[in-house]
């Protein structure tokens, strides 16, 4: 597969193609960045994006993973001494999951986040952007209450001056980023700084199904991580929302997002009587499979179990 292909595969978007291209013809010292918030063990939800990352690596990028502490104390997520706790136990784990120690460098936010300099800079930003500009890049990244916080619109100016600040070729993010990362494209050029490129990966829908996302904020229940035993990986499969379809179906969406990326077939045990194994090199024909019934939910769970837990080490 080709520099463009890798950087491009299972994404929701790139801005822009021509400036992703020209990353990918010369990727070798070029830096890309992910921001998280260290408010949870490492979960399906993260490791997408982090997927990402070891694509990046493979052609060559360095990788800057910002534990963002700062961002996640105005998003309400802790104390600062629970949050950098959070984050010294996330770093570990995705050197763990894959990504390689010796090209990402982890940075925490208040490492550089307090320094008079960057704070000037989030200032001459918050002359140029509108309240309603900043409100809606938030929409869907803050914590749901009954009337918003003042650091919930400081929060989206930090992340665009944390994407000048790192030095950085590249922001990667879920789509939920996408209007901060658009806020940052828009208004960076207006304090000095060039506007960046940035990937979208999709969203994993929460187990459960509906509308919501895998994320911490959902409960432990509808996420995997890091964290859980091969018995916690079964139970939370086994009772995960999957239709005969691959539409709102997060098992399919974990597979191909997760599974197909990391391994070069997927094998789905059946008994003889049931017409045996099934062999897979692409998510395409898994996928063609469940729609047409060929592949049980149940038979495609079980195979999950196995291959999420040989991912995440769970024991």
């Amino acid at each position: 597969m080709d520099s463009y292909s890798l950087m491009t595969r299972n994404t929701e978007e790139v801005v822009t193609e021509e400036e992703v291209r020209e990353l990918a013809e010369s990727p070798e010292g070029r830096r890309a960045y992910v921001g998280y918030e260290p408010s949870g063990a490492l979960h399906l939800g993260h490791m997408l994006t982090a997927n990402k990352l070891i694509d990046l690596q493979d052609i060559g990028m360095d990788v800057v993973v910002l534990l963002a502490d700062v961002h996640a104390y105005l998003n309400g997520k802790g104390s600062f001494d629970e949050i950098e706790e959070t984050a010294e136990e996330m770093e570990r784990q995705f050197v763990e999951y894959g990504l390689d120690p010796e090209k990402t460098e982890f940075v925490l936010g208040s490492e550089f986040q307090l320094e008079e300099e960057y704070t000037l800079d989030v200032y001459s930003l918050a002359v140029e952007v509108t309240l309603n500009r900043a409100q809606r890049s938030m929409s869907e990244v803050a914590r749901e209450r009954d009337s918003q916080r003042v650091g919930e619109m400081i929060y989206p100016l930090m992340q665009a001056v944390d994407i000048a600040r790192l030095d950085v070729d590249l922001a990667v993010g879920g789509i939920d980023q996408r209007k901060i990362h658009m806020l940052a494209r828009d208004h960076l050029p207006d304090v000095g700084y060039d506007a960046p490129t940035a990937i979208h990966t999709p969203i994993i829908t929460a187990l459960g199904g509906g509308e919501g996302k895998m994320s911490s904020s959902e409960g432990e229940g509808d996420m995997i991580t890091m964290t859980d035993s091969r018995e916690e990986i079964e139970e939370k499969v086994n009772s995960a929302y999957c239709p005969q379809t691959v539409e709102g179906n997060p098992v399919a969406q974990i597979y191909r997002y997760h599974v197909f990326p990391r391994f070069s077939e997927v094998v789905v045990e059946r008994p003889e009587e049931y017409g045996g194994d099934l062999r897979y090199t692409e998510y395409d024909g898994l996928a063609e499979d469940l729609e047409s019934g060929e592949l049980h939910p149940a038979d495609a769970k079980n195979a999950l179990v196995e291959y999420l837990s040989e991912l995440l080490g769970a024991e």
